[in-house]
């Protein structure tokens, strides 16, 4: 069952890639050119842990996080299609969940394979590791090479379920908004 139909003349957008390539950073740009985004939840959920005394809910109850993640990006894409824009831009989509899933090499159930197969997005733009702007922070503990690790795990999981990806090259931030935008054509 497709959640989203060409009759609808909407395209969800989803730009993904490992930690520190700059997703939020694009994301950010083009909510400043008008643009209808969707930001990142995982840092939300991890503060909402926080709170109840959870340091670290992905590397504490990574089904947890995960299942409470999949509801937000689940929320997020049915917002997504009844926003008003014709193209609507999302920090990771559905997919990105079983990604690293998998590169934790945790087990999940079936409702998120169908998760993924029910909520299409109509173009993925991947943004490749990039070490130079790669930073860590209390969010964001993976290093470098842990990041392009979870790269590999995204770009698979994606073509599992038939994404054609769009690598997004690397530039300054308007460089890559215009070929974002351009691809979309």
């Amino acid at each position: 069952m497709l959640l989203i139909s060409k009759s609808l003349k909407k395209e969800l957008v989803v730009i993904t890639g490992g930690p520190g390539t700059g997703k939020t950073t694009i994301i950010d740009g083009l909510i400043e050119q008008g643009y209808s985004c969707f930001p990142e939840i995982s840092r939300q959920i991890t503060l909402e842990a926080k709170k109840q005394g959870i340091e670290q809910l992905f590397l504490e109850k990574p089904l947890l996080f995960s299942e409470l993640l999949l509801e937000g990006r689940k929320k997020q894409f049915n917002n997504a299609i009844h926003d008003q824009a014709e193209i609507v831009f999302l920090d990771r989509g559905i997919p990105d969940i079983l990604a690293y899933m998998h590169y934790i090499g945790d087990s999940y159930p079936a409702f998120f394979d169908q998760a993924c197969k029910e909520h299409n997005y109509a173009k993925v733009f991947v943004l490749p590791p990039w070490q130079e702007i790669y930073t860590s922070d209390e969010a964001r503990y993976e290093n470098y090479e842990q990041a392009k690790l979870i790269f590999d795990h995204l770009l698979e999981t994606y073509q599992k379920y038939g994404y054609n990806l769009i690598e997004v090259p690397k530039g300054t931030l308007e460089e890559r908004i215009f070929f974002i935008l351009n691809e979309l054509k």
